[in-house]
């Protein structure tokens, strides 16, 4: 079965990315394939380049960046929902004159177009927080 994820909230008000990545992980095992995990609302927080959580905390971002490499999974982040909370991709960093971008890597930009075609693929599309 091919899933597409939507994560709502952000790693620090709810669990439901917790709730999501364990899902996923336990897809995984069961043979199913995770077409993309797509950060929408305040759920872009989990593509934040600079977030440190304290040293006894997992760091939801680095889970997420080891999953998608281990799995080819999409990590999409919503470009209106980013941009609205301060979480720019390196090209619209310099197109607004910003010294830096804060989108961390493995994660890309992606708009509600993207969401709509892999939820047109997948067999279920399942919406956390």
């Amino acid at each position: 079965m091919k899933y597409v994820i939507q994560i709502n909230s952000s790693p620090y008000q709810a669990n439901a990315g917790r709730s999501a990545y364990a899902f996923i992980k336990a897809a995984l095992a069961g043979g199913h394939h995770i077409l993309q995990v797509f950060f929408y609302h305040d759920g872009i927080y989990h593509a934040l380049k600079y977030a440190l959580p304290p040293d006894d905390e997992l760091s939801q971002t680095r889970q997420w960046q080891v999953l998608a490499q281990e799995h080819q999974i999409d990590l999409a982040v919503c470009i209106s929902a980013a941009q609205r909370r301060g979480l720019l991709c390196a090209d619209e960093a310099w197109r607004q004159g910003k010294q830096d971008d804060d989108l961390a890597e493995g994660f890309r930009i992606a708009g509600l177009g993207q969401l709509l075609a892999a939820t047109l693929v997948a067999d279920r599309f399942l919406v956390w927080g």
